[in-house]
């Protein structure tokens, strides 16, 4: 395991799921990890979607660290369509998908230690869709954009880059039969398959890798799939 001792590291959503695994990682590898999540815990509790929480959270960490090595965008916006999502609950996707990651970028951007890095948690999503899943589609979209502006932005000073998971699943159950086979890898997704990749990303083995979405769904967006392929079937 890479050696992060020390290092102060900032994970949005960290209270369960992918978050919470990176989260612990990071930690087993000697890391200051700061939480911050809506979910009550051991962290800092607050809406990420909210101007005020994102500067007070902020100002904790650096009054607590004075500086950020490694800011990990992983909080999830919500998912609703067209057909029911209002324009308050679009926004507040927006907020917490692509608005937080930005605004937090620029909190922290001053206090970037020397070979910083911003990780943005995107979704497969960003480049494929199901029906009625516009908030949050639009919102991981929106990050893997910004990450490639950011990363011209800071470019010298902090290496950003995306992921883009595929199905993980965070309950830690195994799927047989078309659920796995359907995937080029054999298997469903877990969060130790971005973790793993979140840690190499801001370990100097990735030095020279910046303003890139690396799409993690074991070559599920590479498959062309037609009816009775690998389990799947169309039904009228």
């Amino acid at each position: 395991m890479e050696n992060f001792k020390d290092k102060v590291v900032v994970v949005t959503g960290g209270a369960q799921g992918i978050g919470r695994c990176i989260a612990v990682e990071f930690q087993k590898a000697g890391a200051h990890v700061c939480v911050i999540d809506r979910q009550d815990g051991e962290h800092f509790v607050g809406d990420i979607s909210e101007k005020a929480v994102l500067e007070q959270f902020a100002q904790e960490v650096i009054s607590n660290y004075g500086h950020v090595d490694y800011l990990v965008n992983n909080a999830l916006p919500l998912m609703k369509g067209i057909d029911e999502c209002t324009y308050e609950e679009f926004q507040y996707a927006m907020s917490v998908g692509v608005t937080a990651p930005f605004y937090l970028s620029k909190l922290f951007a001053p206090h970037f230690a020397k070979g910083a890095v911003v990780i943005n948690i995107s979704s497969s999503r960003d480049r494929m869709s199901q029906p009625q899943t516009e908030s949050y589609t639009a919102a991981k979209g929106g990050i893997a954009a910004l990450t490639h502006a950011l990363a011209v932005s800071l470019a010298g000073k902090v290496r950003v880059n995306s992921i883009s998971p595929g199905w993980i699943d965070t309950n830690g159950a195994v799927y047989e039969g078309p659920d796995a086979i359907q995937q080029p890898a054999g298997r469903v997704g877990n969060p130790m398959d971005i973790a793993n990749m979140v840690l190499y990303l801001c370990s100097d083995k990735a030095g020279f890798i910046t303003g890139e979405n690396i799409c993690i769904d074991g070559g599920m967006t590479h498959q062309m799939i037609y009816h009775a392929d690998y389990g799947w079937k169309l039904e009228v």
